[in-house]
């Protein structure tokens, strides 16, 4: 699917109260298919304007979208964006960062400017969004917030982080080091993967490799736990033997099943069942058509977390796993609402860190780190 993603943001002193808007048109540019708007406090204008074409694109990957033209009135974003300018600014080159990685996932993506009175509907979100800046409220419109981000300076050593003292959580923490599983077919189109067994793709298989490079070198990991699909398994076993340590399999790690959904495009199933489709995304409860629900995936992962502190202790584990389990496990030690699920988002053999304590405190200290994927 074609879409049109066009971007803005701005603040009102820059720095001063900022926001951003975007909206993805139909590739006949007739037809609205996704609109956002968010105050995001006191900032520049550059930054706002990452964060708008970041919204962006990710509501163009919610619907779907292989190719992308994304235009914008920012001369900045659009040349950096398209590597013609350099990226200075640290801040502005972990937003940089973050766009080229998401638009990395789209088979087709390209980036124009155009000036200021032909992005007129991003251009008018974006003044919205930084009205209700200046008056301290947030004026999120309808569809999901924009992902929650890494840390803008992940540390160094980002897997031997001491535990939290400002938190007050009391004791060592079981610090889970959640690894997602390297590429696949499925999950190079985009589609539902959830009990199929796809292989790792050669793309996969040096993901793969790179984490676990990455992971031996940082040393530290105690134990080695994967989900029992092939995909996670064999990721898992690259990092393991790495680090000279076993694969162990846990079988509540396993993946969603979509039921008939499973090698659908999110498009696709929305298409075929629409009614039930919106439904199951709004309500945890409701499983997917022959598949289970979202509480479902949260109970069992639930008692694997369980199984893996009282285990294991004060100490670091690998997690090798997919989509819906690692970001339950991150809504456990956010204690966040089901809403966190559409929030986050998780790229293939990306790295987030959760810690659970001892008196049952939690905290979450990375969120899709990519940083050691060699492209």
């Amino acid at each position: 699917m074609k879409v049109i993603v066009e971007a803005d943001g701005g603040s009102r002193g820059n720095p001063g109260p900022a926001g951003f808007g975007c909206v993805v048109w139909a590739d006949d540019h007739a037809t609205v298919l996704a609109e956002h708007k968010q105050a995001i406090g006191v900032t520049t204008n550059n930054v706002a304007e990452y964060r708008g074409l970041i919204a962006g694109l990710e509501e163009a990957r919610r619907l779907g979208a292989d190719e992308v033209s994304v235009r914008m009135d920012s001369k900045l974003v659009v040349e950096q964006m398209a590597g013609r300018w350099k990226v200075k600014h640290p801040a502005m080159a972990e937003l940089h960062q973050q766009a080229r990685a998401l638009a990395s996932t789209f088979h087709v993506v390209s980036f124009s400017w155009i000036p200021r009175e032909r992005n007129s509907h991003a251009d008018r979100l974006a003044n919205e969004a930084m009205d209700a800046a200046a008056a301290g409220s947030d004026p999120t419109a309808s569809g999901p917030a924009p992902e929650v981000r890494r840390a803008a300076d992940p540390p160094p050593d980002a897997v031997a982080v001491p535990p939290s003292t400002w938190t007050g959580n009391a004791g060592g923490p079981t610090r889970l080091l959640l690894l997602r599983h390297g590429q696949t077919a499925l999950s190079r189109q985009r589609r539902y993967s959830g009990r199929g067994n796809p292989e790792l793709t050669d793309v996969g298989r040096r993901q793969a490799a790179d984490a676990a490079r990455y992971l031996s070198g940082k040393g530290g990991i105690s134990a080695v736990v994967t989900s029992p699909l092939q995909r996670a398994y064999d990721t898992a076993a690259a990092a393991a033997g790495a680090l000279g340590l076993p694969v162990q399999v846990d079988d509540d790690l396993i993946e969603t099943d979509f039921g008939e959904w499973e090698g659908l495009t999110f498009l696709e199933a929305a298409q075929r069942q629409p009614d039930l489709h919106g439904r199951w995304l709004r309500d945890t409860s409701l499983p997917a058509p022959g598949g289970e629900s979202f509480d479902e995936v949260a109970h069992r992962v639930r008692r694997a977390r369980d199984r893996i502190v009282a285990h294991h202790g004060d100490s670091t584990v690998l997690v090798v796993s997919h989509v819906t389990p690692i970001k339950t496990l991150l809504r456990l030690a956010l204690g966040a609402g089901a809403s966190v699920l559409h929030r986050l988002h998780l790229d293939l053999a990306s790295l987030s860190i959760a810690e659970f304590y001892p008196d049952d405190g939690a905290s979450v200290r990375l969120v899709n780190d990519t940083s050691y994927l060699n492209g």
